[in-house]
């Protein structure tokens, strides 16, 4: 198994809290678990450190803790960026798209009280990934992507329930301004579920 897969892998273990926050990366478990040297390993490992996902302490590796500051500069990045692509996305979303983004709509309007927060982030990361893929810009999309990526840790991570209708608010205002094709609701209701992840985030941690 080549580096890049590994690194793909060790991401998502670490973005959905399999593993956790400070987690001391054994290389050699990892070697034996992937059935490879440790030099994918370590090169996978190299690649994790440099999105912020792991750091060197001393002899090993450990997974990055989330960092308040680090949200906060990647909110800023967000505020334009992803409002820009949320734009794009609304002018060149095919209609295949546009149908899931509606059914997406329909599952979140039914959602029940037995839901758990991984499940709303779930169904939170499947909407954002649609818009980014209805950009038509890989380059934006995987930048999006990643980004996205630091905040699950900490929505899963939540010490409390989250309260879904609050939760996906501007999510359903993203949804109809992309369908009804309104620029400027699009921007306001896309900034303003940015700013309030972060507003939820920085009052609970």
């Amino acid at each position: 198994m080549e580096h890049r897969k590994i690194f793909e892998l060790l991401k998502e273990k670490i973005i959905w809290l399999e593993l956790m926050p400070e987690t001391t990366i054994n290389l050699s478990e990892l070697a034996e678990s992937f059935e490879v040297s440790r030099t994918p390993i370590k090169e996978a490992l190299i690649l994790l450190q440099a999105q912020g996902w792991a750091l060197y302490n001393g002899s090993h590796f450990i997974v990055t803790p989330p960092s308040l500051d680090r949200i906060r500069e990647i909110t800023e990045i967000r505020c334009i960026m992803e409002v820009q692509g949320n734009v794009w996305a609304m002018h060149r979303i095919t209609s295949e798209e546009l149908a899931a983004l509606c059914e997406l709509e329909k599952k979140i309007l039914q959602i029940g009280d037995d839901y758990t927060n991984k499940q709303l982030v779930e169904l939170d990361v499947h909407f954002h990934r649609t818009l980014f893929q209805a950009t038509k810009n890989t380059q934006l999309a995987e930048l999006l992507e990643r980004l996205l990526s630091h905040y699950l840790r900490f929505w899963l991570s939540m010490p409390r329930e989250i309260d879904p209708k609050s939760y996906f608010a501007e999510t359903l205002e993203i949804i109809r301004a992309t369908v009804e094709k309104d620029e400027s609701k699009l921007r306001v209701s896309s900034t303003a579920h940015i700013k309030k992840s972060l507003n939820e985030i920085m009052g609970t941690f």
